[in-house]
């Protein structure tokens, strides 16, 4: 990553953390110093190229900031960048490096990601795994598009941007235009301004 790019996700990153603390009502700085509620939980995030930054990052901040160990997955380690911004986030691990006994919960943010890991078989197979396990997994906006290639949300109730609407209706599941769903393991949000709602409700998930 070049030195632009870093400062540019560390700007982007404060900026998800301050924002986060205020959509709880608390300063950044409490936050900060939360006494980490999460600690000894791990989350993997699973993005390729042309992840949405925000999508990524809010979540990924929030989980960090109440204890939360973070690993980013996808088809391959390397460095990929965001479809809406220059920010460059590094995957660590392969989905074939990683199994879901390794992490309490999964979550899949939207973007252009989404369309290119749901082409992988690799990946999928990991989602079903996943889901099948009954770990709290949880996608927003074209997230949800992974679980539906996945084949895992037939009888279940989902939200996701409302341009897949069609594809969780066909898929066998019932889609519901709210900020947050919860249907069983499954946590689902819309677009960039549920990310407060998303993110809490991954880190109770990971609480219950």
């Amino acid at each position: 990553m070049n030195y632009s790019r870093k400062i540019q996700t560390s700007i982007l990153f404060a900026l998800i953390v301050i924002f986060s603390a205020a959509c709880e009502g608390r300063k950044a700085e409490d936050l900060i110093t939360d006494p980490g509620m999460l600690q000894g939980k791990n989350v993997a995030f699973l993005i390729t190229e042309g992840f949405h930054d925000g999508e990524t990052l809010f979540p990924m901040g929030y989980l960090i900031n109440h204890g939360a160990n973070v690993t980013v997955i996808g088809v391959a380690p390397g460095e990929y960048t965001a479809y809406n911004s220059d920010v460059t986030a590094v995957v660590t691990r392969s989905v074939n490096e990683v199994s879901p006994a390794d992490f309490d919960a999964l979550v899949i943010p939207g973007g252009h990601s989404p369309a290119n890991l749901r082409e992988h078989e690799d990946v999928i197979s990991f989602v079903r795994a996943f889901v099948e396990a009954g770990k709290p997994t949880a996608a927003i906006c074209h997230g949800p598009q992974v679980l539906v290639t996945a084949g895992v949300i037939e009888g279940r109730t989902l939200t996701g941007v409302g341009g897949i609407e069609d594809e969780i209706t066909g898929a066998g599941a019932t889609f519901e235009d709210v900020e947050v769903m919860v249907d069983g393991n499954i946590i689902t949000s819309r677009t960039p301004p549920d990310l407060p709602a998303f993110s809490r409700q991954i880190a109770q998930s990971l609480l219950n």
